[in-house]
């Protein structure tokens, strides 16, 4: 297949595609991209040289008449007018991850899956290789703190990635290595149940060749359908577990990450003290747990926890970091279908914090449902006896925490939406 060297990004704001664009640019095509917004990530990937449209029409195709490839976002709806244009000449159009796929099977690929914990096992995977000399190529669903990018461009054969489950997406990647944070049931709009979204677990781990290694918890029985009799070696990071670890970020959770990254660079023969030293100089990422500032005296952070496992860890993270202060979370659900599903989950999560806001749900690429709403959650959190308020937009939630946070308290802003403005909004009007 002809290397591309003039390629069109539908969607370029998205993080993973922001990323590759980066990639294909470093690799020295021409490279461009629409997105619906102006955003921090348009405006660098504008600066960098990355030509961008915010209206996405058929005339941003048509402008350009030698396209080899066309990317675009999964998230992207099939009638959008820069598809059917590319389609309609006859151009090569592919989603994100079978463009990634092509870029990173060319490697030795690492890839970091599991319903939570990619990004900052993917970013501490980095921090430790790049430690070791390695020089990895690396594409992480955030922004590392370190250096505010999620593509890092490397010289080595090593090319690192998150692997997403999200419509057996990750399918198209062919890893040499596969790290399998862990397994529950998520992305409820395209998985029946936990059995299902183990199947595609299981398909994946087939992939990993017999000179390669699993690295999943072996002990987790969420994980015994899916790593049994693999080809590949199958390494239980839980045995790598440091309990005395010194990191930046709190909680179980992030040392279980901590040790899945561990046990890839122990199998890449990266020395122990290299290994530790990296982990416990690891900056984080954007919007896992995130310090933005304070409000009112009390620390805030932005997390991307949209799960009901991952709020619990990170009410966890926050009680262990914080254990004499009140914990207040503003949570935003992302997507109805998943608020509809697991709502009894989110409740149990959310009723672990001393106080609870929240706003509407974040539809993302769903319609609008009547069949549960964050009033409703909120509703059935007052009756379990939690301090629970609606606010019907990120004002007035700004407004709520303004005037009645106090120091004896440490604020969460959780959600995959854009709740993350919500930060912005108590910082620079405090």
């Amino acid at each position: 297949m002809k290397k591309p060297e003039i390629i069109h990004f539908i969607g370029i704001g998205g993080i993973g595609m922001s990323a590759l664009a980066r990639f294909y640019a470093h690799e020295g095509a021409t490279v461009s991209g629409s997105d619906r917004n102006e955003t921090d990530l348009t405006k660098a990937l504008v600066a960098e040289g990355i030509d961008i449209c915010y209206k996405q029409t058929a005339d941003n195709i048509k402008a350009k008449p030698k396209l080899d490839l066309v990317v675009y976002t999964e998230a992207m709806p099939p009638d959008n007018p820069e598809l059917l244009e590319a389609k309609k000449q006859g151009l090569r159009t592919v989603n994100y991850f079978t463009a990634l796929g092509e870029v990173a099977n060319k490697y030795y690929l690492i890839a970091v899956s599991g319903t939570h914990g990619k990004s900052t096992t993917t970013a501490m995977l980095i921090d430790i290789m790049e430690a070791a000399g390695l020089d990895p190529t690396a594409i992480v669903g955030s922004l590392r703190a370190k250096d505010g990018r999620n593509f890092r461009p490397g010289k080595s054969s090593y090319f690192i990635v998150e692997a997403c489950e999200y419509k057996r997406d990750f399918m198209a990647l062919e890893p040499d290595i596969l790290v399998i944070t862990n397994v529950e049931y998520e992305h409820v709009d395209c998985y029946s149940d936990l059995a299902d979204v183990q199947v595609a677990f299981r398909d994946l781990a087939k992939r990993v060749p017999s000179g390669g290694v699993v690295v999943a918890p072996k002990k987790d029985a969420s994980l015994a359908p899916i790593i049994e009799d693999l080809r590949a070696t199958v390494i239980d990071y839980q045995s790598a577990f440091d309990p005395f670890l010194k990191q930046s970020l709190p909680g179980l959770h992030n040392a279980l990450n901590a040790a899945a990254a561990t046990s890839v660079a122990k199998f890449l023969d990266i020395e122990k003290t290299v290994i530790k030293t990296a982990l416990e100089n690891f900056a984080g990422l954007c919007r896992r747990f995130e310090f933005k500032g304070k409000v009112n005296g009390s620390p805030l952070y932005d997390d991307y926890a949209h799960h009901p496992s991952e709020i619990t860890a990170t009410i966890s993270g926050t009680r262990d970091k914080y254990p004499q202060k009140k914990i207040t979370v503003v949570f935003q659900p992302h997507t109805y279908s998943r608020a509809k599903v697991l709502v009894d989950d989110f409740i149990t999560s959310l009723a672990l914090a001393n106080r609870v806001v929240l706003v509407p749900i974040y539809a993302s690429r769903e319609t609008t449902e009547t069949s549960v709403s964050s009033e409703q959650i909120v509703e059935k959190l007052v009756k379990k006896g939690v301090d629970a308020l609606y606010a019907d937009n990120l004002q007035a939630a700004a407004d709520i925490i303004k005037k009645t946070v106090s120091e004896d308290e440490v604020i969460v802003i959780m959600g995959a939406g854009d709740v993350t403005k919500l930060a912005d909004l108590l910082i620079t009007q405090t």
